[in-house]
């Protein structure tokens, strides 16, 4: 029995992987995603919630959870490069400049390094906004497997 649905996509093996290649995304950070990403780890910081606390600070508007940036990034591997049957191992993250509620952010994958011997492909990633670079991460993931698992019967 092949335990490999047809029916579902699975993203690039190590050995179809290239140096080089690259992705490219654009997303609005909105109070919708915020509000999901809150209510889902119940985080009530007043940093990602209230305008009078934010204002009270000096910020213009509320900021946006790292954690949402950094899962924008996961889902990213998981969906386009390498894709489904993807996962991220081991990650380097800096957010350089705050990212607030509201924001359109440019997220820009390249593969910058393959080790066949460990099964690992390393991913860099740009955040930015407009012509501002706000972050940076290094992604270790392992892409899919290269064989199907087949079940004598």
């Amino acid at each position: 029995m092949n335990l490999r649905n047809k029916d579902i996509k699975i993203g690039k093996t190590i050995s179809e992987i290239q140096e080089g290649e690259t992705f490219s995304l654009t997303e609005k950070i909105s109070e919708r995603e915020i509000l999901l990403y809150l209510g889902l780890t119940t985080d009530d910081n007043p940093l990602f919630l209230q305008y009078d606390y934010v204002k009270e600070i000096g910020l213009k508007k509320p900021l946006v959870p790292t954690t949402l940036i950094f899962g924008i990034m996961t889902s990213t591997v998981s969906k386009y490069l390498p894709g489904p049957g993807s996962n991220v191992v081991n990650v380097t993250f800096n957010i350089s400049e705050k990212i607030f509620r509201g924001d359109t952010l440019k997220f820009d994958f390249e593969v910058i390094k393959i080790d066949t011997n460990k099964d690992l492909v390393t991913i860099n990633v740009e955040v930015t906004r407009g012509d501002m670079r706000v972050g940076d991460a290094i992604l270790l993931v392992t892409p899919p497997g290269e064989t199907e698992i087949v079940i004598e019967e």
